[in-house]
C-alpha cells in the first residue's frame, strides 16, 4: 500500500471515529434536548460544560452500548447507553462524574449503563479523589429485566465501599424513583433542583391504589419535601446552573480523601480580628432567642459559611466555615427554633455530620446553647433515647480536634450530647452568659426543696426566691470552672482568636482507639 493510499484510510477512519463521536455526543437527538429544556432542565453535557474546569473533562466508555435484544432494544440505539461517565478537574482538582441524561432513553439504568457508572466509581476509589453523581433517569430499564437490578447493587456496593473513603455527592436533577434512590442516600450529599427533580420509592400512582392516598409528584419527593420534612435533601437549589455552583462550592471545603490534606483557601481572614459584637449578642433575659448564626459567621473567616439541612431540623445547625483558611465543622443549637433542644431530627443530623467530618479529619467546633431533650410521648416513642444515643457516640467515636464553646444554657444530659469533655472534647470553653447546670433553676428547686417551699406560708414566693439563689450558684460558669469541667470562661469577642490558637496546637492530634472491625453504632 502506498503512503498516500495509508493516509488516506488512516484519515478516513479517523473521520468516521470523529462522526460517530458527535453523533453519540447528540444523545437523545434535538427534539429531546428541545424537551428537555422546556422543562427548564440542562442535558448531562451541559452540566458537565458548567461543572468542570474548560476543556479538562475526559469521557469514559463514550462507545459503550447494550446488549439485549428483548422487547425491540435490538433494533434500539441507545446513546452513551443513557449515561455520561469521567472525570476533570473542578477548580484545578481532579473529580470523578456520572451524569445520566434524560434525553438519551429517558436515562434508564440497563447493565452496560450500570457497568459504566461501576467502572468511574472504581476508578475514583482506586484515584482518590471524590465522586459526584447526577441523576436524571426514569429508573431501571425494565426491558432489560434483572441486569438493571443488578446495575443497582453494584452501584450501591461500590456507595459503601468509598464511605468515608471518598466524598461522595448526588444531585437529583430530575425523576429518580424506585431502587434509584438508594444510591443518593448512601452519598454524603444530597442536591435538589426546586420544581424539576424528584425521589421516592414509589410514586403517586403506586400510592392512590395501595393507600388510596391522592398526592403529587411534588407533594410527595420533591427538593422541598424532602429539605424540609424528611431531611434526605441537604442542599435544596432553584436551577441546574445553581445545583452545579454550589456543588463545586461544597467540594472547596472537602479534601479528596480520608489520606488527603484538607483544602486551603487563599483568602484568608485576620488572625487577629476580635469579634466585639459577639460581647452583646446575648439577650438579658435567659428566654429570648437570638441568631446562632450571626455566631458562626462571625467566628468564620470573611463571614462565610456553608449550611446543609438548613430547612430540617432547624433547633440544631451543621455547617462548613474557614477559620484560616481551612475547613471546620460546626454544629451549634439554634435558639431560634424550640429553644435549640435536642430531639429525635436533631440528634440524626448532628451525628451524621459529626461522622462525616470525622472520617475525612475535618475539626469540629461545637457551639452549645441547649435547654435539653425535647419531652413527651411524640419523642419518646419516636425513639429520642435511641436517636440521642447516636450523637453521644457520634462525638465519642470522633478524634479529629474537638473543640465546644458553651454561649449560654448547657442543661443535663444534653450538656453531655453536646460534645461534653467526658465525650472527648479537647478544650471547651465558656462565655459569662453561660449557664451549666443539671437543669434551669425553677426545676430544680421544685426537686431539691420541694418540702421547704410546700410549708412556705407563700410558695410561689419562695419558689422564686430559692430560684434567684439557685442560679446564683449554679447558673453561672465559674462552677463547673472550678471542677476543671469546662477549661477556660473568655470574653465572647475573644472567642475567634481562640479557636486560632487552639486549631493550630492540635493540628498535629493523634488518638488511637482500641482494635476492632468496626463501631455499633445505635442506627
Amino acid at each position: 500500500m502506498s503512503d498516500d493510499l495509508q493516509k488516506a484510510t488512516t484519515q478516513g477512519k479517523i473521520n468516521d471515529f470523529q462522526k460517530k463521536s458527535l453523533s453519540l455526543k447528540l444523545m437523545g437527538g434535538e427534539k429531546q434536548i428541545a424537551k428537555q429544556h422546556e422543562l427548564k432542565k440542562l442535558t448531562a453535557r451541559e452540566r458537565l460544560d458548567l461543572f468542570f474546569d474548560k476543556d479538562t473533562f475526559q469521557e469514559v466508555q463514550l462507545f459503550v452500548e447494550h446488549r439485549s435484544g428483548l422487547f425491540g432494544l435490538d433494533i434500539k440505539e441507545i446513546p452513551a447507553d443513557g449515561v455520561v461517565t469521567g472525570f476533570g478537574k473542578v477548580n484545578g482538582r481532579v473529580v470523578f462524574i456520572a451524569a445520566q441524561d434524560f434525553t438519551s432513553s429517558g436515562g434508564s439504568l440497563g447493565e452496560m449503563h450500570a457497568k459504566k457508572i461501576w467502572k468511574v466509581m472504581d476508578m475514583a476509589i482506586a484515584a482518590r479523589k471524590p465522586f459526584v453523581a447526577l441523576n436524571d433517569s426514569g429508573g431501571a430499564r425494565i426491558q432489560e429485566g434483572v441486569p438493571s437490578l443488578e446495575g443497582y447493587g453494584g452501584i450501591f456496593y461500590r456507595n459503601t465501599l468509598a464511605s468515608g473513603y471518598i466524598p461522595q455527592i448526588t444531585a437529583i436533577m430530575g425523576p429518580t424513583a424506585g431502587g434509584a434512590v438508594y444510591s443518593p442516600a448512601l452519598a454524603d450529599w444530597v442536591f435538589m433542583v426546586k420544581g424539576s427533580s424528584y425521589m421516592y420509592i414509589t410514586g403517586p400512582d403506586v400510592v392512590k391504589a395501595v393507600i388510596g392516598e391522592e398526592v403529587t409528584h411534588d407533594e410527595l419527593g420533591g427538593a422541598v419535601a424532602h429539605a424540609s420534612k424528611s431531611g434526605v435533601c441537604h442542599v435544596a437549589v432553584d436551577s441546574d446552573a445553581d445545583c452545579i455552583e454550589k456543588i463545586k462550592q461544597l467540594l472547596s471545603y472537602l479534601p479528596d480523601s480520608c489520606h488527603s490534606p484538607l483544602p486551603l483557601s487563599d483568602g484568608k481572614d485576620n488572625a487577629e480580628r476580635i469579634c466585639t459584637e459577639l460581647d452583646t449578642i446575648i439577650p438579658d433575659k435567659s428566654n429570648r432567642a437570638y441568631d446562632m448564626k450571626k455566631i458562626i459567621k462571625s467566628l468564620a473567616d470573611n463571614g462565610e459559611m456553608f449550611e446543609l439541612q438548613e430547612a430540617w431540623a432547624q433547633n440544631i445547625i451543621v455547617a462548613f466555615v474557614r477559620i484560616m483558611g481551612k475547613p471546620v465543622g460546626v454544629i451549634a443549637n439554634n435558639p431560634r427554633f424550640a429553644a435549640g433542644v435536642l430531639n429525635v431530627d436533631a440528634s440524626d443530623k448532628a451525628s451524621r455530620f459529626i461522622r462525616f467530618c470525622d472520617a475525612f479529619n475535618i475539626p469540629l467546633l461545637t457551639l452549645t446553647d441547649v435547654p435539653g431533650y425535647m419531652p413527651g410521648t411524640h419523642q419518646e416513642w419516636a425513639g429520642i433515647i435511641r436517636h440521642g444515643a447516636k450523637l453521644l457516640h457520634a462525638y465519642s467515636e470522633a478524634t479529629v480536634p474537638k473543640i465546644t464553646v458553651i454561649t449560654r444554657k448547657a442543661y443535663g444530659g444534653a450538656y453531655i450530647g453536646m460534645c461534653s469533655k467526658q465525650l472527648g472534647a479537647d478544650y471547651v470553653m465558656a462565655w459569662p452568659t453561660a449557664e451549666i447546670a443539671v437543669m434551669g433553676a425553677e426545676g430544680a428547686c421544685n426537686i431539691v426543696y420541694r418540702n421547704e417551699i410546700a410549708k412556705a406560708s407563700d410558695p410561689e414566693a419562695k419558689r422564686q426566691e430559692l430560684a434567684v439563689a439557685y442560679e446564683e450558684k449554679f447558673n453561672n460558669p465559674y462552677f463547673a470552672a472550678s471542677l476543671g469541667i469546662i477549661d477556660e470562661i473568655i470574653v465572647p469577642g475573644e472567642t475567634r482568636r481562640r479557636i486560632i490558637a487552639l486549631l493550630d496546637a492540635l493540628k498535629d492530634k493523634a488518638e488511637s482507639r482500641i482494635s476492632k472491625k468496626h463501631n455499633n453504632i445505635p442506627l
